[in-house]
C-alpha cells in the first residue's frame, strides 16, 4: 500500500469513529434553577405607644337602700361622656397585648321617688370615671379585636330632696373592677378607629352625708359604650414573607 492509500484509509477510520466518540461525551450540564425571591407583604404592626380620644354614652344602675328601713328604689343614671386614653401595645405573631389608662368626664344622672316615704327624691350623678386595664387581642393585619379588664374608679354625687324640708348632698369616690371588649381598625399608617363596651362593677357601699339625711347602702353598676380614635407612635408596618 502506498503512502497515499494509507492516508486515505486513516481518514476513513477517523470519520467512522467520530459518532461513537461523540456518544461517549458527557451530556452538557443543565443551567442551575434559581428560585425567584419571595414577595414581601407589608403587615400592620400594633406595637408601640398610642394616645387618643373617645366619646359616647353610658348608663348606671343605682339602688338606694336606707339603713334600718329597707329599699328606697332604683333608677338609671345615664348621659354622655368624653375623654382620653393612653397606652402601650406589643404584638407577638397575631397576638396583641397592652396596658391602658383612660379618664373621662361624664354626665350620667337619674332619680327616683323614695319607696320609704313616697315624697323624697333620690338623685345620683356620675361626674367622671377612670379605667386602668390590661388587654389581650388578636389581629388580622389592620383589624384588631380585644378583651380588657382591670380597675375602675367613679366620682359620684348623691342628693336627697324632701319637699318642705330641704335637700342634702354628698360626694363619693368609689373603686371597683371593669371588663370590656373592643374592635379597632387602622385606617391610616398611624391612625385607628375603634368601638368599645365596658361594664364597671362598682359594688355596694355605705354612703352617709354630713347632715345625715343620706345614710344608705348604694349599689352601682355602669355600662359604657364609646367610639375611639387613636394615634400610634412609631413605624406602622413590618415586613412579613
Amino acid at each position: 500500500m502506498n503512502r497515499l492509500s494509507l492516508l486515505a484509509a486513516t481518514a476513513i477510520a477517523v470519520v467512522a469513529a467520530a459518532p461513537a466518540f461523540a456518544a461517549d461525551l458527557p451530556a452538557r450540564a443543565a443551567a442551575p434553577y434559581t428560585k425567584a425571591p419571595g414577595i414581601v407583604q407589608a403587615a400592620y404592626d400594633w406595637s408601640g405607644f398610642y394616645i387618643g380620644i373617645n366619646g359616647g354614652w353610658g348608663t348606671s344602675d343605682i339602688n338606694w337602700n336606707l339603713d334600718g328601713f329597707g329599699d328606697e328604689g332604683s333608677h338609671h343614671a345615664s348621659g354622655g361622656t368624653v375623654g382620653g386614653q393612653i397606652g402601650y401595645r406589643w404584638q407577638m405573631a397575631s397576638w396583641v397585648f397592652g396596658l391602658e389608662a383612660q379618664g373621662n368626664w361624664a354626665d350620667f344622672k337619674g332619680s327616683n321617688i323614695s319607696l320609704i316615704d313616697l315624697v323624697s327624691t333620690n338623685e345620683s350623678k356620675i361626674d367622671s370615671f377612670g379605667l386602668f386595664t390590661g388587654q389581650i387581642g388578636y389581629a388580622w393585619d389592620r383589624a384588631l379585636v380585644y378583651v380588657k379588664g382591670g380597675a375602675a374608679v367613679t366620682d359620684n354625687k348623691f342628693t336627697s330632696t324632701t319637699p318642705g324640708v330641704g335637700f342634702d348632698t354628698t360626694n363619693e369616690t368609689r373603686w371597683g373592677a371593669t371588663v370590656g371588649v373592643g374592635f379597632e381598625y387602622a385606617f391610616a399608617p398611624s391612625w385607628s378607629l375603634g368601638f368599645e363596651y365596658d361594664h364597671l362593677f362598682m359594688g355596694n357601699n355605705d354612703v352617709v352625708s354630713n347632715a345625715g339625711f343620706i345614710a344608705d347602702h348604694i349599689k352601682e353598676d355602669v355600662d359604657i359604650f364609646t367610639a375611639r380614635v387613636n394615634y400610634k407612635f412609631g413605624g406602622p408596618v413590618v415586613a412579613r414573607y
